[in-house]
């Protein structure tokens, strides 16, 4: 039987060695611990559930082909983040050409969420404060440019350090600290305009 702990967020080392030599079980039960928080950081990425899930499933395929490559000199997560930001990113690329090329007057896909029924006035104004609220950080997350975003989400999202985005990312360290910068005065910015 393989087992993980559910505390540690690291894969055990010979979990992943019999992953790399082809146990699928072991595989799973890598790709089982780590599936959520690298989906999380798809999604910061991307903002689209469905389209998330699909590209982790890039992620883990691109994974499997390129386990036993895994030398086990950084964390595996470390190993495992430029990965999934390359898919999201390279999907956000993919879908602004499809747009721009097809779909010029396209508007978004977001489907339109109803609030439901508030029990008393106060309960009413507390759900429609926070639904805009909520409404507004998602439209001042959207309009970061992806580059931004992605920054952003491996930093506050998942923790990162700056080196550790730095090498998921394939940019210099003071490019990451810039992009950052930036990323969180676009935020800021785009939270204190009025819609």
């Amino acid at each position: 039987m393989i087992a993980q702990s559910s505390t540690t967020t690291e894969p055990d080392l010979e979990l992943i060695r019999r992953a790399q030599t082809g146990d699928e079980a072991a595989f799973g039960a890598v790709m089982r611990g780590q599936y959520e928080k690298t989906f999380r950081l798809v999604y910061a990425i991307v903002r689209h559930e469905a389209d998330a899930r699909d590209i982790c499933q890039e992620v883990w395929l691109k994974v499997w082909q390129q386990l036993p490559g895994f030398r086990g000199e950084a964390k595996f997560s470390t190993w495992l983040h430029p990965i999934a930001t390359r898919r999201a990113l390279d999907h956000l690329r993919k879908r602004r050409r499809w747009f721009d090329r097809f779909l010029p007057f396209s508007t978004g896909d977001d489907p339109v969420v109803s609030a439901p029924e508030p029990v008393t006035t106060e309960d009413a104004r507390q759900q429609s404060e926070e639904h805009e609220r909520t409404a507004q950080l998602k439209a001042a997350l959207d309009a970061l440019p992806p580059k931004h975003r992605a920054v952003l989400a491996l930093r506050e999202v998942q923790g990162l350090s700056y080196e550790e985005i730095a090498q998921a990312t394939g940019i210099p360290a003071g490019t990451v600290m810039s992009r950052l910068y930036h990323a969180r005065r676009l935020l800021a910015k785009k939270l204190k305009e009025k819609p």
